[in-house]
């Protein structure tokens, strides 16, 4: 839907770890011209050629939300993609407040993820997606969660090669397992076509995990990029790892040290299923939002009825909302869309400030949209959720245009 090509909302602005009780929201075409106090931009002789958006008296305005761990929704998973079920997808996470989407690949067959990254990679040219996450196959059969051990190997310089090819440089982000051989050179292969490197579903010591996570900072600043990362980030922090024992601490200990440090962004799945609220108010107190990426791992039955549907070569059973291997107990993605995550992330005690900052500034500097998106910023791109007091969706502006 098309809106004035100069419109201005009022409202309660949240961004970049602020808040304006009495704010204006500015746009011009796909870009934010004004973001801050309605009366500095009342004040300004250029108002007079906005047309106001009027919103209800307590609305609140953030920042489209990034979800940079999203296996699919609308029916569609992305490890088996077609053009029709992508297009329904990424129009669904739109629309749900997701403006921005990082499509994520479980393990399967090399020729099937070959032929996923060809097809996702014109989706993330048309700027509908910004970009492919392969989640393997380099990952620990002991921890593999709902990935088909069958297509676990180690690490493959030449396969990866390959993807980064089948993707035309769209790869952004790769989840693999540090205790595997040969991940030094895996690192370095990574960030040498500038993709972020990622631990997960790991069997790992704390002493793997932190050398792994050491030497990606280390690579990553080496790279020296404009807008690239120089942190490294552990996939859905508790989920498929060991949990943490006082005597054996594993991956979660070591994640947890060097995001203290801001030295990794942690990913969470705040859905209310993944982890509990307790132990998502603990993360963000212990490291802090700045190192915290809110993400959905949602897979196709998002936003869809319970029943049967698909990851990758694998069969998922949905019943009341939570997704499981068929036939297993084995969480098998989320069913939440992020809204849903930062939701239940407020409400799990973490205040909207910071758990905003987790769903939008956060994943744009890992993606390398820092200077893009995730902030109502001038200059910025145009997406923005219109929210009430409970955090419930009301409108979606994403890159200016508002969505039906």
């Amino acid at each position: 839907m098309s809106i004035t090509q100069r419109t201005v909302m009022y409202a309660r602005l949240v961004s970049d770890g602020l808040q304006v009780s009495d704010g204006a929201l500015a746009i011009e075409g796909d870009r934010i011209t004004f973001a801050g106090n309605r009366d500095d931009f009342l004040a300004l002789d250029e108002a007079k050629d906005y047309t106001e958006h009027p919103l209800p008296a307590d609305a609140l305005l953030v920042p489209g939300l990034i979800d940079i761990h999203c296996h699919g929704a609308a029916g569609s998973d992305f490890s088996a993609p077609e053009h029709t079920g992508v297009t329904r997808a990424v129009d669904f996470l739109h629309r749900a407040g997701t403006t921005t989407v990082i499509a994520s690949l479980v393990s399967a067959d090399h020729a099937q993820m070959l032929h996923a990254c060809e097809v996702l990679a014109e989706f993330a040219e048309s700027g509908l997606l910004a970009g492919i996450h392969a989640e393997g196959p380099f990952l620990s059969a002991e921890r593999c969660g709902a990935q088909y051990p069958g297509f676990l190997t180690d690490p493959d310089p030449q396969f990866v090669d390959e993807l980064v090819m089948a993707a035309r440089g769209q790869l952004r982000t790769m989840t693999f397992a540090p205790e595997l051989p040969e991940t030094d050179e895996l690192i370095e292969a990574l960030v040498s076509h500038g993709i972020v490197p990622a631990v997960g579903h790991t069997a790992a010591t704390a002493v793997q995990t932190r050398q792994a996570l050491e030497q990606a900072r280390e690579e990553l600043q080496s790279a020296g990029v404009d807008g690239f990362t120089e942190r490294p980030v552990v996939s859905h922090l508790f989920n498929a790892m060991p949990p943490l024992y006082h005597r054996e601490p594993g991956p979660v200990a070591a994640a947890l040290e060097l995001a203290a440090k801001d030295n990794a962004i942690l990913e969470l799945i705040a859905d209310g299923v993944h982890l509990a609220p307790d132990t998502v108010r603990m993360v963000f107190a212990l490291v802090g939002a700045k190192s915290v990426a809110l993400v959905s791992d949602s897979m196709a039955a998002t936003g869809l009825a319970d029943g049967r549907y698909t990851l990758g070569p694998q069969e998922v059973t949905v019943h009341d909302g939570q997704a499981h291997l068929t036939g297993d107990d084995r969480l098998a993605g989320s069913t939440a869309t992020l809204l849903q995550v930062l939701r239940r992330t407020v409400a799990a005690g973490v205040p909207l400030v910071r758990a905003v900052i987790s769903a939008t500034k956060v994943p744009a500097a890992l993606i390398g949209l820092a200077d893009e998106a995730g902030r109502l910023h001038t200059g910025f791109a145009a997406d923005v959720l219109v929210l009430t007091p409970e955090l419930e969706l009301t409108a979606v502006f994403r890159k200016g245009q508002l969505l039906d």
